[in-house]
């Protein structure tokens, strides 16, 4: 049986303003009883520390749920924010939507 999989795609910037809008939306969908949470930030255009906080929030919920959450299409500026906290070796990050959807198969 494929996994459920969510998608939220925020967009914008992802910043303290954004944070607890972005943290509901997660909780949502793993009460909806998603097993894969995909965070595609194709359409983030700027994350600052409080959207990462929210970002790790999100995944210690999911991650209770005993579910999965992964990204994808993250920009340079996110990227290099992603390195600089060592975020990069706690998330999965997947270059594009296309890598992940060729990964794990879909069922919305």
């Amino acid at each position: 049986m494929s996994p459920v999989v969510k998608i939220i795609q925020p967009s914008g910037i992802l910043d303290g303003t954004k944070a607890g809008e972005f943290r509901q939306e997660i909780n949502l969908l793993v009460e909806e009883g998603a097993d894969v949470v995909l965070i595609d930030f194709q359409d983030v255009t700027f994350m600052d520390s409080s959207g990462l906080g929210a970002l790790v929030l999100a995944l210690k919920t999911v991650r209770a749920a005993g579910s999965q959450l992964v990204v994808c299409s993250i920009n340079e500026q996110i990227r290099i924010l992603f390195e600089l906290t060592s975020m990069d070796r706690v998330f999965e990050i997947f270059p594009s939507r296309s890598a992940f959807d060729s990964k794990i198969p879909l069922n919305n």
